[in-house]
């Protein structure tokens, strides 16, 4: 018999923020090939850079203010995600140890997105009420959408 991972029932307005973690995740999957087809340390630094000021740092913001503030300010599940952002955020702002700083992003960014749509978007859909989940509709205004970035180091043979 296999052992099938069931998918996860989101709430249709936290199923915006989920998208958001698809196309987020593809900068761990871009970075791990930089570093296998030994790309300049500069060339994926400057692409992490503007997925994050673009892409990761909006959603962040959207996420603490709407989706988080849902719990209390004591919530453990909450303060680990809050812990885990700034982890992130001083990584990408790290412009002395890039190998290392890039290194963490892809390993931590893998990891919270996990900890987000495995354990704390369930909490959060399990002590929210319907109520204050639809309230979301209305907050999330800037999907994450695939940019264009010039340099597809990732591609290069």
């Amino acid at each position: 018999m296999k052992d099938e991972t069931l998918p996860i029932k989101r709430h249709k307005t936290i199923q915006l923020f989920s998208k958001d973690h698809k196309v987020v995740s593809l900068l761990g999957w871009k970075i791990r090939q930089g570093f296998k087809k030994e790309i300049e340390l500069e060339r994926i630094k400057d692409y992490a850079d503007w997925i994050f000021e673009n892409q990761i740092q909006p959603h962040f913001y959207e996420e603490e203010k709407y989706i988080f503030s849902l719990l209390d300010d004591d919530d453990k599940l909450k303060k680990r995600a809050l812990s885990e952002h700034r982890k992130l955020e001083r990584l990408f702002a790290d412009g002395k140890d890039i190998n290392r700083a890039l290194s963490l992003i892809e390993e931590l960014l893998d990891l919270n997105i996990s900890f987000e749509e495995r354990i704390l978007y369930d909490h959060i859909q399990d002590v929210a009420s319907e109520e204050q989940l639809k309230k979301l509709e209305n907050f999330h205004k800037n999907p994450i959408r695939k940019g264009l970035w010039k340099d597809r180091f990732w591609e290069q043979t």
